[in-house]
Parts: C-alpha cells; sequence; structure tokens
C-alpha cells in the first residue's frame, strides 16, 4: 500500500485483498494518515481445478513490510469467510488487536483452539452503536441480520469522511433472535454525510426481498412430522438460527435430536455457552444411543450440504458411514443454498440418496432455505438511506459488481463516484470521487494439508496432466565415471496406457529414448539435468504424437 498520498487527511485508500471479484476470502484493508485497518480474514473453499487443494487464503504480501502500520483486525461475524484465514495468517500480519462480537469471539476461539493458539488477550469485544477508536480510525458496529448470530455492519470515521462497510446483511424483519438490522442507525450515518458505501453484492441478481429466516422452521416441523422414518437435516455449521429451528421442530414431532459432526458439536457447543442456541438436554442423545429409539423418534443434525467429499452426507448417502443407513421412510433436508461450484457434488449426493430411497428436500424444491444475504429491494433501501457520495461494491463475482454498481447508480450515485474494484487493485477516496492507483501484486495462497503457500501454479499443472493423462516413469542408471548405460532406460506407466496394450506402447517409447541416447555422448555429459530434460522431451513427443495424451513424465537418473 501506498502511505506516501494518505498523509493528506482528505484521502483515504482502500485495498481489496479478498472477496471482490469472488465469493469468499474476504478481507479489506483501509488506510488512513499511514495507519491501516484491516476488516475480516476468510478464506475460500477450492474450486472444482485446484486438486488436493483443501482451502484458499488471501495473498497478503502487499502488508509484509507494513505490519506495524496495522492497528486492528475488525470481523464482521462469524463465517468461514470472514475469519477462516486468520490462524494461518495471524502472526504475518503482526498479530494486530482483533475486534469482533461476543459470538463471533467465541466462534473464534474454538477454532483457534484447533491450532494451539490463544489469543484471547489480543480479543476486544465489540458493542453496538458503541465506537472503538484505534489509530485515526472510529469503529461503530451497527446490527445486521444475517445467517449467523451476532453479525456486525462498521461505521468507520476517519479523517476524510464517514465509511459504511455493510458486512453480510439482510433486512430480515423477523429475525429468530429478534435482532433486526438498525436501520434507524443507518438514516442517521445518511443524515451525518457518508463518504463512502461499501455493500455486500452476493444477491443483487435476485429480485425482491429475501425470505425471513422464520419462513423455515413451519417447514421442518411439517417434512419431520410426514416422515415415517429418521429425519437428517444437513446445513452449515455457523448458521446457528437454523439449527435452532431444527431442534425446535424435532421436539414438535416427538424426535430425540443427535447432533454430528465435528463443527456442528464445536459451534452449537459455543451457542449454547452464550445463550445463542436452546437444546433442553433431556431432548439431546448420543450417536451410541442410536439403537435404543425407533428411527422415526430420531432427527439428526449434520454437515455435509454443500456434498463436501468426507462430510457425514456423503458418507452416508455412498453407505460408508459406521453408524447411519439409509432407508426408504427416512427422509434427507438439505437446508443451505447450493454455493457456485459445488453443484456437482451436492446433486451427486442428491442423486445417492434417492438412489437409496430417500424423500430428499433442497432449496429448488422444498423451501427449507432462506439466504442471509439481501436482494434487490434491500440493497436499493440501504442505497436510499445512506446516500453515499461514493460507492464500491464488496462481496460477489465480477458480474455481481457490476449489477451492484449500476443499482447504486440508478439510485442517484453519480458514475464517477462509482467503481468496480477487484482484489489487488487500490483506490483513492475523496470527496471529489474515487481514483484508482497502481494494482498490486495480488492472488490466492493454497492450503494442502499442513503445507501453506508451498502449491502453486506449477504443481496444480501436473496435478491436472497426472488426472488427465497419467504419469509415465523413465529409470536410468549410468556410471558417473564412464557414462555407460548400467539400467535401463526402463519405463513404467500409471493411467496413460490401458493395462492390455501397456507393454507394445511403452516398448516403442523405450526404443525412442534408446535412440535419443545412442545420439548423445554420454562420456562428455557434464549436466545431467540437460539429460533429463530430453529423455523428458522424446517420450512426450513420442505420446502426444501417437496417443494424442501428455502424461506426466518424470525421469530418474542415477548414478553409479
Amino acid at each position: 500500500m501506498n502511505s506516501e498520498i494518505l498523509h493528506n487527511p482528505d484521502h483515504v485508500q482502500i485495498l481489496p485483498l479478498g472477496g471482490l471479484g469472488e465469493i469468499g476470502m474476504n478481507m479489506m484493508a483501509i488506510e488512513a494518515e499511514g495507519k491501516i485497518l484491516l476488516i475480516d480474514c476468510g478464506l475460500m473453499f477450492p474450486e472444482a481445478h485446484m486438486l488436493g487443494i483443501d482451502l484458499v487464503l488471501p495473498d497478503i504480501t502487499s502488508l509484509a513490510e507494513r505490519t506495524a502500520d496495522i492497528c486492528a483486525l475488525v470481523l464482521t461475524h462469524g463465517h468461514e469467510d470472514h475469519i477462516g484465514a486468520l490462524p494461518y495468517l495471524y502472526q504475518q500480519l503482526g498479530s494486530p488487536p482483533i475486534f469482533a462480537s461476543r459470538f463471533t469471539l467465541g466462534l473464534l476461539k474454538k477454532k483457534l483452539e484447533e491450532f494451539d493458539l490463544n489469543l484471547n488477550k489480543q480479543f476486544h469485544q465489540l458493542e453496538v452503536r458503541t465506537p472503538v477508536t484505534v489509530g485515526p480510525f472510529s469503529v461503530e458496529p451497527f446490527r445486521v441480520a444475517h445467517s449467523v448470530p451476532d453479525g456486525f455492519g462498521l461505521a468507520i470515521r476517519t479523517p476524510a469522511g464517514l465509511i459504511i462497510h455493510s458486512g453480510d446483511f439482510k433486512l430480515d424483519t423477523t429475525p429468530l433472535d429478534g435482532e433486526c438490522t438498525d436501520l434507524a442507525r443507518l438514516g442517521q450515518f445518511g443524515d451525518e454525510g457518508v463518504l463512502l458505501l461499501m455493500s455486500d453484492s452476493t444477491n443483487v441478481e435476485s429480485c425482491g426481498y429475501s425470505g425471513s429466516e422464520r419462513q423455515v422452521g413451519p417447514r421442518f416441523v411439517e417434512l419431520m412430522k410426514q416422515s415415517q422414518g429418521m429425519v437428517f437435516v444437513a446445513t452449515f455449521s455457523s448458521n446457528i438460527h437454523r439449527i435452532q429451528q431444527a431442534v425446535d421442530a424435532a421436539r414438535a414431532s416427538g424426535r430425540k435430536i443427535i447432533l454430528h459432526g465435528r463443527s456442528i458439536l464445536n459451534n452449537a457447543a459455543v451457542a449454547r455457552h452464550l445463550d445463542q442456541l436452546r437444546i433442553p438436554e433431556h431432548e439431546l442423545i448420543d450417536i451410541k444411543q442410536l439403537d435404543h429409539y425407533p428411527r422415526h423418534k430420531i432427527a439428526v443434525i449434520t454437515t455435509g450440504s454443500q456434498g463436501e467429499p468426507r462430510s457425514a452426507l456423503t458418507r452416508i448417502a455412498a453407505d460408508e458411514h459406521p453408524d447411519f443407513s439409509i432407508t426408504s421412510d427416512d427422509c434427507v433436508i438439505l437446508s443451505s443454498r447450493f454455493i457456485p461450484g459445488n453443484e456437482k457434488a451436492i446433486t451427486s449426493v442428491i442423486n445417492q440418496l434417492y438412489r437409496r430411497g430417500a424423500t430428499v428436500h433442497y432449496q429448488r424444491t422444498s423451501g427449507v432455505h432462506v439466504s442471509g444475504h439481501a436482494c434487490r429491494e434491500e440493497l436499493m433501501q440501504l442505497l436510499s438511506l445512506v446516500r453515499p457520495k461514493n460507492f464500491i461494491p464488496i462481496h460477489g463475482e465480477y458480474r455481481h459488481l457490476a449489477q451492484h454498481a449500476q443499482l447504486a447508480q440508478e439510485q442517484g450515485v453519480e458514475s464517477n463516484h462509482t467503481a468496480i474494484v477487484e482484489n489487488g487493485q487500490p483506490v483513492l477516496i475523496s470527496r471529489h470521487g474515487i481514483k484508482r492507483l497502481e494494482p498490486i501484486a495480488s492472488g490466492r495462497v493454497l492450503v494442502d494439508g499442513k503445507g501453506v503457500g508451498d502449491v502453486g501454479e506449477i504443481e496444480l499443472r501436473d496435478r491436472h496432466r497426472l488426472a488427465r493423462h497419467g504419469t509415465v516413469l523413465a529409470v536410468l542408471a549410468i556410471s558417473r565415471s564412464t557414462g555407460a548405460i548400467l539400467h535401463g532406460p526402463e519405463l513404467l506407466s500409471r493411467g496413460c496406457i490401458p493395462e492390455f496394450d501397456q507393454q507394445n506402447w511403452l516398448h516403442d517409447a523405450t526404443v525412442k529414448v534408446e535412440q535419443m541416447l545412442d545420439e548423445n555422448h554420454l562420456s562428455a555429459a557434464t549436466d545431467w539435468d540437460d539429460l533429463r530434460i530430453e529423455i523428458r522431451q522424446t517420450i512426450s513427443r513420442f505420446f502426444k504424437r501417437s496417443l494424442q495424451r501428455r502424461p506426466l513424465v518424470l525421469p530418474i537418473i542415477i548414478q553409479l
């Protein structure tokens, strides 16, 4: 980030590090008078082409030399796409103080325990309508309704003016916890004068209003009373209000409740401790008590609504779960949206459940989900309340950002005061408008097992070649002193050639390698890397010309 220009108190710089041009991985940096305020630190789940990748994190390289200038990290709410990257990136950010709501801090504390991190001394609890001062910023959280309890939007007062960050929100007038989005306070901000509004764009393509969370509960009760077998409800583990409604529906239909899945158990424990989730102890049973009750007296609340490969619901659908099986009387409710990129995995699970005879209810068929994000009319209402001088759409793919920017202009924001910004594009905000600055290096950090950032484009490309065309291993033993071939070349293949025809193709490829070796004077060779390249190219050319395949070729030269 460029700090020189920002010592002018009339300017504030916005730098998105994640969440703009994509769904998830939300992270924003705001800089004023040389100090940086970070908003959220989220992750994204891997896209289909990211073979073997577990998680995706924001690239914070641009902050590496500015950690002393980071005065705080403020979290809007407890979803993974807003807090999930924090255990991986926190120390790289210089360990700034963390500000969030009580419930968000509770979820974060539980998450950090898995990483053996105790950051309690860095935690600062925010209260609605109560500003806190960090550096040149005064941050006032205001209540927003969303699909996780205790969500905030942020009013950030800077020397240049007031910035409103909506967080993830909807205008639910009957939320389950009674905590509506604070429209009165938003109107007061509009009267005060708002330099910049940054607003959630996720549902800009959906007309009208998002449904109230209270619509889901009666549907749960109806489906559970209709079912003659066990009921499975799969939802996001952070959607405590949805879990509460599933619990209430189970009790109304005379069913005992099993909470299943590590994240469900962890988040439910936090929510119960903080009085955000109410389950009478006598209504809960352990999975070991499953055989003590008839199937029609049990409701299982579990994970796997996105078709995650090792989730409980996916294993149940594949008949690979050690404790649960599906019968023709059972009912399965997938109570969440189909996140873009997960459609194929979700429909595969649904198909497997149908094959096993279950009745399946999901977003597109049964009214078992409402969105936690504002639809078009709600976004218009926010714009009319806040009346911002400048507008930047956030949290969405490029088409979402473009449509939201157009909506803002229709609501009266001038075109030169509206900007579609993606990750890595800093902008300077002032009363004169929005100015784009020089883009910075920005990207994604991939997590594979315990490795963070050690898998990049080259490794992903190799994985794709392995997945599509298989591999060919070429082994050659050579005398270090004379260059004589002591063994090989021996070619081995996996996933490239049909087993019945493998020997013929490998023989022909071996002949090509032998011809190449005859043309090289191995006794004079000094750079075995060049020989590896020659072997790789020879084998690659052979398979491309003969089979139109491009296996990953791994030459191994053993010097004896």
